[in-house]
């Protein structure tokens, strides 16, 4: 009698244990806020054309607490239906008006490939780069590629929306500025790896025609780097658009493997 009650006593303890460490796995592979939000209920997938993966030279160690792993592959993510990409093309201006390799115009550009000539390294320490919309838009998704071609890590990332240039006011999407090291106040999101898949943040309609992100090296080096951003919304006074890239009923292959 003795060992009967024993053992259906071992299982039960042995299911918590095992579902217990089920739920603190899945947390610690997510990263915090606007990084992990669905996006839109009901709205349709967010779709876009991912580089190819190039991965060169050693990665240097990643001395980072709370680190989310580089994902496999892009997450799933709705906005609502009309948004379309609102930052091609558009005026790129930066903390550093003399950057060391590149040109501000390959942010806003299209191509996010990891090669020679795809992207801009400015000076150490904390950075800036602005993309002017050129209008008070409703702003659904930011998606940000630094370097991506070496698992790194970037520090202080903190991404603002305002109406005023000089940022005196605005609304911060992301901040894994764990530290405050930008005394922009501590941020709640999670530090991660560079990957081919970048950083995917709702900005939830926050309206503002500027978009600001910061940065302050890298667990690599101590240069800030970016490739790419996206900004994706709907223009000001704008209809819902059928031809946008996000109203895609798909999303292509490489993004659903």
């Amino acid at each position: 009698m003795k060992i009967s009650l024993i053992t259906p006593a071992l299982a039960l303890l042995t299911a918590l244990v095992f579902t217990g460490c089920g739920k603190k796995d899945d947390a610690a592979a997510a990263p915090g806020g606007g990084a992990t939000s669905k996006g839109t209920v009901g709205g349709i997938q967010l779709v876009t054309d991912l580089p190819p993966e190039l991965i060169e030279g050693t990665p240097k160690p990643m001395k980072v607490p709370n680190l989310v792993p580089a994902p496999t592959k892009a997450r799933e993510f709705l906005v609502p239906k009309g948004t379309e990409l609102l930052s091609k093309g558009k005026k790129v201006t930066s903390s550093d008006n003399d950057p060391m390799i590149g040109a501000l115009d390959l942010i806003t550009d299209g191509e996010k490939d990891a090669g020679e000539g795809y992207f801009v390294e400015l000076w150490e320490g904390p950075q800036w780069v602005q993309i002017d919309l050129g209008e008070s838009d409703e702003i659904y998704a930011v998606w940000v590629w630094h370097y991506h071609s070496q698992k790194r890590a970037y520090n202080d990332v903190v991404i603002q929306i305002s109406d005023d240039p000089e940022f005196k006011t605005a609304t911060t999407i992301y901040n894994n500025d764990y530290d405050n090291s930008l005394k922009m106040g501590k941020g709640a999101d999670r530090p991660y790896v560079e990957s081919r898949f970048g950083l995917l943040v709702d900005a939830k309609g926050t309206k503002g025609r500027y978009v600001r992100l910061y940065s302050n090296g890298n667990t690599s080096n101590e240069m800030n780097h970016y490739i790419e951003v996206e900004v994706w919304g709907k223009k000001a006074g704008g209809k819902d658009a059928d031809t946008s890239v996000a109203s895609k009923d798909e999303p292509k292959t490489e993004e659903s493997e």
